[in-house]
């Protein structure tokens, strides 16, 4: 009798599954829908909810007695960022350091991916790939305190430097530190798409060329790097969003401003959310340019 009802109560059970089955298959939006729905609106709940909301506030005002915010309508805060000097140089040192670390980072991971990608073996391309990968094991905050360490005033580098005939270097609590430091910290993050690309790149390519005639840096220039380009600028895009938004390696680092360490002294001592969320957005803007550039050079190919 139990083998029967169990038997019994499979078959419905069977049936409802192979007609919801047949149902999916043959409606693509249904199918569609609840693959993607729930992400869907996470990411339009969560995500771009918290964008519309810091866009509103941006056109808001403290009360300058109660320090309570104001939902009186006006572009004073963008009118204060943009007048003030103080808010365009921290922009424009925020903007320099970031394209100075994505120049730093590509001319870096360009030799080490090509050479795992091309050159190494399968047991060096491996050892190498966990070298890269390595570090993004470890906590941030340990990597940012290890190189206020090493770039501190007469510390590691101080003295490396000064063997090779450069004293007094000092560059601690300076935005070389800072540079060096976001150079580090986000070097994977950019040998990682370049790799990908230099390695989808067919040999055969490359041995038509030298048929040709054309010799290695012609190549180069001819095959390589067009094909590689993709993956440099996406590369590219970590490098420099990560290093326009971030605010706790300058401020254990260095001792200059950035727009995030401006945003999170407005957000908690000053108590100004709406003046944070209009330089919040200053970021989101230049991020928007610069990704509309890398995808007319077909960056999201090599994401």
């Amino acid at each position: 009798m139990s083998e029967t009802s169990t038997s019994g109560d499979t078959l419905p059970a069977r049936g409802v599954r192979r007609r919801t089955s047949s149902y999916l298959n043959t409606h693509h939006r249904t199918r569609l829908g609840l693959t993607l729905g729930i992400p869907l609106l996470w990411i339009g709940v969560i995500y771009l909810g918290a964008l519309f909301l810091l866009f509103l506030n941006a056109f808001w005002r403290v009360d300058v007695l109660s320090g309570r915010i104001v939902h009186d309508w006006g572009l004073q805060n963008f009118d204060t960022l943009w007048s003030s000097p103080v808010y365009r140089t921290i922009t424009l040192r925020t903007v320099e350091i970031a394209i100075a670390v994505t120049i730093a980072d590509v001319v870096l991971a360009f030799p080490l991916a090509y050479y795992a990608a091309r050159l190494a073996t399968p047991r060096v391309r491996a050892l190498l790939l966990v070298a890269v990968v390595l570090p993004l094991w470890s906590s941030y905050l340990v990597k940012a305190f290890a190189w206020q360490t090493i770039t501190a005033p007469n510390g590691l580098l101080d003295s490396a430097l000064g063997v090779v005939g450069i004293p007094d270097a000092n560059i601690g609590s300076s935005q070389w530190a800072i540079w060096l430091t976001f150079t580090y910290l986000w070097l994977p993050f950019v040998i990682l798409p370049v790799y990908a690309s230099l390695e989808r790149i067919p040999k055969s390519y490359l041995d038509a060329s030298g048929d040709l005639g054309a010799r290695g840096w012609k190549t180069f220039r001819h095959v390589v790097w067009p094909m590689s380009t993709p993956g440099v600028v996406a590369g590219s895009i970590f490098a420099f969003s990560l290093t326009l938004g971030d605010y706790i390696a300058p401020s254990i680092v260095g001792s200059t401003k950035f727009i995030g360490n401006v945003i999170y002294d407005n957000v908690g001592v000053a108590n100004n959310l709406p003046l944070a969320a209009a330089f919040a957005l200053v970021p989101v803007a230049i991020m928007a340019v610069y990704l509309a550039i890398a995808k007319r050079l077909g960056a999201f190919e090599a994401l």
